[in-house]
């Protein structure tokens, strides 16, 4: 009796220990982190007790960071999906254009201590798989509607950063962006016009 009731307690702690692993298992697999998220707290460490003004200067750089790494990956999918002209000319442009503003912008967090996320966040993995699963017509048309609202959105943050963020050299870099941002939006309104033509 006592050999079956010894048996019995090993197996159910080997079970126990076992299961627990295996949520925690279950855990690491399920829950990670945007690399946006880790940016901004890796930049909130960093700033939070000496600089709050660099911290909250630092945020715009991390969105600038997160749109550039976005706008790449699906210019670089409208160059391979698309088979309308105009659609992919404007993909060429975003890939050409963010590319050259991300290396400018390492350079830029490299000499403010900033960090930035270091690949595609959760919402540009959302967007390129919500764009990856259209084709044709409804490809094109979802891929001007994105640039157009996305460059919309952008400078309007990037016009807040150049008169609002607290350190000079990020007001400039701001400020520096919005005529690319603004030209990007005028091809993207007018790839969208040409595309919503199509019947």
């Amino acid at each position: 009796m006592k050999k079956t009731s010894l048996f019995a307690k090993t197996a159910l702690g080997a079970a126990v220990l076992l299961l627990s692993l295996g949520v925690q298992s279950c855990k690491n697999e399920s829950k990670q982190e945007d690399t946006k998220e880790v940016a901004e707290d890796e930049n909130e460490a960093k700033f939070d007790d000496v600089n709050e003004a660099k911290e909250e200067d630092s945020d715009y750089l991390v969105a600038a960071a997160e749109v550039d790494m976005k706008e790449i990956e699906l210019g670089k999918l409208a160059l391979t999906k698309s088979t309308n002209n105009d659609v992919k000319a404007l993909g060429k442009m975003m890939v050409d254009a963010h590319t050259k503003s991300l290396e400018e912008l390492k350079a830029a967090a490299t000499k403010m201590n900033v960090s930035l996320p270091a690949s595609l966040t959760e919402k540009g993995q959302e967007a390129y798989k919500e764009l990856n699963d259209k084709n044709g017509h409804d490809f094109d048309k979802a891929y001007a509607d994105k640039m157009v609202e996305g460059h919309e959105k952008m400078i309007e943050k990037m016009e807040k950063a150049s008169e609002k963020a607290k350190e000079a050299s990020v007001r400039m870099w701001a400020a520096n962006l919005l005529p690319a941002l603004r030209t990007h939006l005028e091809h993207a309104k007018l790839t969208k016009e040409k595309v919503d033509a199509i019947k």
